[in-house]
């Protein structure tokens, strides 16, 4: 087992090769949290991976099936309606704890918190979709402050108590909702349950992953990622290199086979940002140029697991134009396997696509 056998088990796991779901709800669900802070790369996040157009992925949005909200760590992610309250329940807590230190600069306290929830959820009730702008007017009309850090925070707060969580887009402007009228109630896990069942959740569609990965992309303190590890470990495979244990679910192991693999992934993508350890991918030499000094991770083409260049998309009237850049000018791929690459973007956006190379 070596770097390279990771990477490519990697791609199989995160559905890039030989996918067997069928719907936007059945691929987030499988793997468990998509990030989602640049919706419209999000939904590119899913449609690489499915043979699904923008406007189908669009639907099971706005349908409640997938759930856009704030979960796992302090920004947004896409997550099965099925998944959402157990792994809200589980990982609020710690997010909440992350930014209650920008919640007392903007002298937001828990009063505050609960007579703003109170006029939210009265506000959307009867599946009433509002935007933030709407339901911070009502705010500033009860009394409470509002700017522009506040009022996301406000919102933040909502979604983090189970109160909201997306509505349906109104146009080109998003909504909130009630959560308890998009997403029915279902089973409640107990902690260790929730534990093993993220665990489980991220190890079978991530793996193979160390404990370290596991613990950055879902937020929790090393004590509670090693409790989900540690419960689900009878049902993992491990290897170790470098001194690093990299673990695996057993019917997420599969024989290498021979493949190739050109992808262009949308910002964000959970190929790149759910490992603390991104170098079996990424090049720490390029890492600076695809993940900027605030966070920002940029649209990435990969060829075999590898990160070898950018690329960024301008719509148009009539087509999309994408252009490539490459970090290594012998890494640049002819322009037919640029075409093939681009394909299924063409088919997800139903919009022409058109390469400009130098």
């Amino acid at each position: 087992m070596t770097i390279a056998d990771i990477v490519k088990q990697r791609l199989i796991n995160q559905q890039f090769v030989g996918t067997k779901f069928t719907t936007p709800k059945e691929m987030v669900s499988h793997l468990a949290a998509v990030q989602a802070q640049d919706y419209e790369m999000a939904k590119w996040a899913v449609g690489i991976r499915l043979s699904k157009t923008e406007n189908e992925i669009e639907h099971a949005i706005d349908n409640g099936d997938i759930i856009r909200t704030h979960i796992l760590r302090p920004t947004w992610h896409l997550v099965s309606a099925d998944d959402i309250r157990w792994m809200l329940a589980l990982t609020a807590p710690h997010v909440k704890s992350a930014v209650a230190s920008a919640w007392r600069s903007l002298e937001l306290d828990e009063k505050i918190f609960r007579r703003a929830n109170g006029i939210i959820q009265k506000a959307l009730a009867g599946r009433n979709y509002l935007t933030r702008a709407e339901l911070m007017s009502m705010l500033q009309k009860k009394g409470i402050g509002i700017n522009t850090l506040r009022s996301i925070h406000l919102m933040y707060r909502a979604e983090l108590d189970g109160i909201v969580c997306n509505g349906r887009k109104r146009e080109k402007q998003f909504t909130y909702a009630l959560l308890d009228e998009r997403v029915p109630f279902g089973k409640i896990l107990k902690k260790e349950e929730a534990l093993a069942e993220l665990a489980k959740k991220y190890f079978n569609s991530h793996g193979y992953a160390t404990l370290q990965d596991f613990c950055w992309w879902s937020g929790l303190t090393v004590a509670n990622a090693k409790m989900g590890l540690d419960s689900i470990k009878s049902k993992l495979d491990s290897v170790k290199i470098n001194n690093q244990i990299y673990w695996i679910y057993h019917t997420s192991s599969s024989k290498m086979k021979e493949f190739e693999s050109i992808l262009f992934l949308p910002a964000f993508d959970e190929f790149i940002v759910s490992y603390k350890d991104r170098s079996p991918s990424l090049d720490q030499k390029i890492a600076k140029q695809v993940i900027t000094s605030n966070g920002i991770f940029r649209p990435t083409i990969v060829v075999n697991g590898k990160v070898e260049g950018l690329w960024k998309r301008t719509l148009k009237k009539d087509h999309v134009l994408i252009e490539p850049h490459f970090f290594k000018s012998r890494n640049r791929l002819k322009k037919n396997a640029l075409s093939e690459a681009v394909n299924h973007y063409e088919y997800f956006l139903g919009m022409k696509t058109i390469i400009k190379t130098n």
